[in-house]
């Protein structure tokens, strides 16, 4: 994915009414944001990463980022992993090229598995750009740029459905051992 230059954006003159609104966007119950309000317009993260490879071309970095979503997905299958699904958003998503989905069993194995994964992508060169809802078990995001992967309990998976989100997108074939592929119902029921 290519670098964004940053760009001017116009200043609108602030709004002189007294209700509650944004000293930043003048409108209403809005902030701008901190990039919005000095004049720049926001860029994704990896695109202002110093550390980011830059692919020589779109093929190469399509294979590179389709690389780095099967090394995810086998570091959280080493784990454990269950029912892992890989969607291809490259050309529907702005902020990633993959996004991974996959489910822990317990809130101690969606740690393990968050944990793995980022240790297998460090190892592997690649840079967590963010991460989110580690901690408390029932759900993890990682952000690695051009793939970011899901970590839930299954029950929660459920709740947020993020597969129908992007049921037009096309889904990444997986060798998936079969017992990755089973929910027992060992206690997965409720939250």
């Amino acid at each position: 994915m290519a670098l964004l230059p940053l760009q001017q954006v116009k200043k609108r003159p602030a709004s002189k009414t007294k209700s509650k609104a944004s000293k930043t966007s003048g409108r209403p119950g809005r902030h701008a944001g901190p990039k919005v309000a000095a004049g720049i317009r926001a860029v994704p993260a990896r695109a202002l990463h110093p550390d980011a490879p830059r692919p020589a071309s779109s093929a190469q970095a399509q294979r590179e980022a389709l690389a780095a979503a099967r090394t995810a997905i086998e570091a959280a299958l080493a784990k454990k992993a269950l029912l892992p699904v890989l969607i291809d958003v490259s050309g529907r998503a702005s902020y990633t090229d993959y996004i991974g989905i996959v489910s822990g069993r317990s809130d101690r194995q969606v740690d393990a598995i968050a944990e793995h994964v980022h240790k297998v992508m460090q190892e592997s060169g690649r840079r967590l750009l963010g991460r989110e809802g580690t901690r408390n078990g029932r759900w993890a995001l990682l952000d690695f740029g051009d793939v970011v992967l899901h970590v839930f309990y299954h029950p929660v998976r459920e709740v947020f459905d993020i597969e129908s989100l992007w049921i037009d997108a096309p889904r990444v074939k997986l060798q998936v051992p079969p017992e990755a592929m089973v929910i027992a119902s060992d206690g997965l029921a409720g939250l």
